[in-house]
């Protein structure tokens, strides 16, 4: 077991903290924890600490489970299933209408648990009990959306490897779980600080404007999925600048209508109001084709047979022609050229991939160093057989369905060399680029 893994493992966790299913749990985390506000620092972090013990005990336990049933490239294939995009996209609009103001809706985990982690929340024999389910609960509700990041760690599970993945798994969701651990703690914490008036309740209406904005990525996977071009990069871009303004007009309303608030509470009011402001007029530049860095990764792609970067003559980046989904057509190509192939290992549903796309691959030193490789392109999370034949290859030959990867062959097929993941240093890819051809 390599240290290179683990690591791995520990940002894989921290990057399934910023994946949308993770917002609702948090004022639901502070509601279930405020109940031990009038208790010990003990207790209190007695209690915390078993939430996330839930957290951690359930990730490992169903993440191997699942490995065992399924394996890793069955459960990347479910996370990137439409019907379950929809459906995540649909429960997240449900609960911004909720936060929104417009009905209450019970949490997602059967009365029966619901009623145990309630009474917990009220009687201190029951309440360790509780505050495990409570991280039961909260891993079942956002487990879906952190699959994609589960997955390429249960590779080695699926291969009958068990001390990889467990310790994989386990540093996983000890990361996942330590801003919560954090979280249970607040609601004691916040009993020591001033009434801040209504900000609960703005920051419920924001959070509720901001999950309509995340249920698009869902709806965006789908449609990516299905390749209708329903929801094209401008219309998510539209959408989320309508939430950004909406934001904005509500956060300045709100701060005109608090004259009776704290000073301190109305600057960060006002505060908030012009970043929200700020991130509008921001969003909005996107609209003209200007990269948005980082958020890049979250917005629909070009069409797939439009991926290339453009050749602008002014030092810009070469254009790249890549072969999609047929990889023996490549191979033929490398032969026939005497060239080697780049593969891109990718999906319609891949954040990093998306990422690596807008921002790696469109700088002209690194997509000049690429124009020199046959570029294939092949997609393993769409619906078919060809999508399961490229996955299963990835999976037999690479040993991993982690996307992206990326690997260098001959005209043969025998491997050059491979680079997992995604990496912000142009450095590094250019020199996997280089030292493979």
């Amino acid at each position: 077991m390599t240290a290179s893994f683990l690591w791995l493992a520990a940002v894989t966790g921290a990057l399934s903290l910023l994946t949308p299913c993770v917002f609702p749990m948090l004022p639901i985390t502070v509601a279930y924890f405020k109940g031990n506000s009038d208790r010990s620092h003990a207790h209190a972090l007695g209690h915390a600490s078993l939430f996330a013990s839930g957290i951690v005990i359930t990730f490992t336990a169903l993440g191997l489970g699942l490995a065992i049933l399924v394996g890793a490239a069955g459960l990347a294939r479910f996370a990137a299933n439409p019907w379950v995009n929809l459906v995540i996209g649909f429960a997240f609009v449900g609960f911004a209408l909720s936060l929104l103001g417009l009905y209450d809706i019970p949490l997602p985990f059967g009365s029966r648990l619901l009623n145990t982690v309630d009474a917990s929340a009220r009687n201190r024999s029951g309440n360790a009990i509780g505050s495990v389910l409570a991280g039961f609960a909260f891993t079942l509700a956002s487990f879906t959306c952190t699959a994609p990041f589960v997955g390429p760690l249960l590779v080695s599970a699926a291969r009958g490897d068990w001390m990889r993945p467990f310790a994989g798994m386990a540093v996983f969701s000890i990361v996942f779980a330590t801003p919560f651990f954090l979280l249970a703690l607040v609601p004691r914490w916040t009993t020591k600080l001033p009434r801040a008036g209504g900000w609960l309740r703005d920051v419920k209406v924001v959070v509720g404007l901001f999950e309509i904005a995340a249920a698009m990525k869902f709806f965006s996977n789908a449609d990516l999925v299905w390749r209708t071009g329903i929801i094209s990069r401008r219309a998510s871009l539209i959408v989320w600048i309508l939430v950004a303004a909406m934001s904005t007009i509500y956060l300045a309303v709100s701060m005109k209508r608090g004259t009776k608030s704290r000073s301190t509470s109305r600057s960060i009011g006002w505060l908030a109001a012009a970043t929200a402001a700020a991130v509008t007029f921001w969003l909005a530049s996107g609209l003209s084709g200007r990269s948005l860095g980082e958020l890049e990764a979250f917005l629909p792609p070009a069409p797939v047979t439009a991926f290339a970067a453009t050749a602008n003559g002014n030092g810009g980046p070469v254009a790249l022609n890549w072969i999609l989904n047929d990889h023996h057509a490549a191979l033929v190509q490398a032969s026939a050229t005497n060239r080697l192939v780049f593969i891109d290992f990718t999906g319609y549903t891949c954040t990093n991939c998306r990422w690596m796309e807008a921002n790696m691959f469109s700088r002209p030193d690194v997509s000049a160093a690429m124009s020199h490789f046959v570029l294939s392109r092949l997609f393993t999370d769409g619906e078919g057989e060809i999508y399961e034949n490229q996955q299963k290859f990835q999976e037999d030959r690479f040993g991993t369905v982690a996307l992206p990867l990326y690997a260098i062959v001959d005209g043969l097929g025998r491997t050059v060399r491979t680079f997992p993941g995604l990496t912000r240093n142009p450095a590094e890819f250019l020199s996997f680029l280089n030292n493979g051809s």
